[in-house]
């Protein structure tokens, strides 16, 4: 079944409950009547019943689908009308108690039909023909019937009205609701394409990383490749030489030594193969092996630059950033921190350090080093987006910026400081993964 047809069968419930509650309603006053005149009369039990059992089929035949939704007020109207005629008749005409009851036809005939105002119209002119038929029966005035007509008149076009009313509040609603169905389809687009500008944004700092990284890579694949290389002529020439005596413990250690040269090299290849890869991001991070990894991608920057120290405390915990983010913020700070010192002048020897230590609730990671410093109007907007104090082609204004954003998501936080010895600090803190962030350690960050 389809979502309209099943959207159809529902409606057409909802009609046949309608009219069986308004036969049940009218079976209720046949009853109190009965009891309030202290007899049933045969005409108007007759009348009472025709009335109920014409709803009940009504309701019926609407529930079945023989009889149209939108056109089930065109049958209620005319019963209704006839059989209220009736019965007011049989009770006194105009002076019986259920004379109002007229007035109620045109307002019940909108409830039950909201689409279309055909049938209230209908309904409003039936109703003004009964008060007539009432009127002329009971041999009243034509002053009388005048008033009566006005009166029902004016009752009429109030039930015109509001009907229309309800309409147009109903279509009103029916577009506002459209409307926000389309707002929010738009805002789930924006927000599709935001993140999707988010990691492409990601991406190109990252990228931008590697190709700062890029231009060390031939120095740092060169050397060991060099002594790889010398070796292996080395082994080939005393592999040629016929008779000559073997070194085995000379050759064991030239074996070694390529094996190393090699091994600098594959980790070389895999550090930037692995940072320049796009992976699922985790939920968890090991800083001292991120730590590591930072600082073997930066080698490659470094080169003769100077030298990056490390001070870690064991057995640190598990944090809540992801280990590619984690290795990336990372590298971001000690690329800053080599660009700082290349940039000094005095020229220098860079002295980088890199400090993790485990506090409660987390992790704490210094970068720190003996360039120039920060100047004052740069450090409050350091962590702005395209903010960047570096030359065209080697800033994107992008790393540190991400790097805050990354720290904050998980609750953690990044901030940028002058050593009063010189040169420049960042601090990161970041919470254990599995706990929640204990505000003492947030505050000793």
């Amino acid at each position: 079944m389809t979502a309209d047809a099943s959207g159809m069968q529902a409606l057409r419930g909802v009609k046949r409950k309608n009219y069986f509650v308004c036969a049940a309603l009218l079976f209720g006053g046949f009853i109190a009547h009965g009891l309030l005149v202290g007899a049933f009369a045969p005409a108007i039990v007759l009348a009472y019943v025709g009335w109920i059992s014409s709803f009940l089929g009504i309701g019926g035949a609407v529930g079945a689908g023989w009889i149209a939704v939108k056109s089930a007020g065109m049958w209620s109207g005319p019963v209704s009308l006839v059989a209220a005629t009736v019965l007011i008749h049989l009770t006194g005409g105009p002076l019986s108690p259920c004379f109002p009851m007229l007035s109620a036809i045109p307002f019940a005939i909108a409830i039950f039909t909201p689409d279309t105002r055909v049938p209230t119209v209908l309904a409003c002119v039936g109703m003004l023909g009964a008060v007539l038929v009432l009127d002329v029966l009971a041999g009243l005035p034509p002053r009388e019937l005048l008033a009566h007509g006005t009166c029902f008149g004016l009752i009429g076009a109030i039930a015109i009205a509001g009907a229309q009313t309800y309409r147009r509040m109903r279509d009103a609603e029916k577009t506002a609701r459209q409307e926000r169905l389309v707002a929010l389809d738009q805002l789930s687009e924006s927000e599709r394409r935001r993140l999707k500008a988010e990691r492409e944004r990601a991406e190109v700092d990252r990228l931008v990383l590697v190709g700062q990284l890029a231009a060390g890579v031939a120095h740092e694949v060169n050397n060991p490749l060099a002594f790889v290389k010398s070796n292996l002529c080395f082994l080939e020439r005393e592999l040629r030489t016929e008779g000559g005596p073997l070194d085995v413990g000379e050759l064991r250690d030239v074996v070694a030594e390529t094996q190393d040269g090699v091994l600098r090299i594959q980790q070389i290849v895999m550090d930037l193969r692995r940072f320049s890869r796009e992976l699922d991001e985790g939920d968890e991070g090991q800083a001292e092996d991120a730590i590591h990894e930072a600082r073997r991608l930066a080698s490659v920057r470094l080169r003769g630059l100077g030298d990056v120290t490390l001070e870690i405390d064991a057995e640190l915990p598990l944090v809540r950033l992801g280990q590619r983010h984690l290795v990336q913020v990372l590298l971001n700070l000690l690329v800053n921190a080599a660009d700082a010192v290349e940039d000094a002048e005095p020229a220098r020897r860079a002295a980088i350090a890199v400090r993790a230590r485990k506090l409660e609730g987390g992790v704490r990671l210094e970068v720190e080093d003996n360039g120039p410093g920060i100047p004052q109007h740069v450090l409050a907007r350091l962590f702005e987006p395209f903010f960047t104090t570096k030359p065209p082609g080697k800033g994107t204004g992008l790393g540190l910026a991400l790097c805050r954003e990354y720290v904050s998501r998980v609750e953690g936080s990044l901030h940028a400081e002058n050593r009063s010895e010189g040169g420049a600090r960042f601090v990161m803190w970041l919470p254990a993964a599995g706990e929640p962030v204990s505000a003492s350690a947030s505050a000793a960050a």
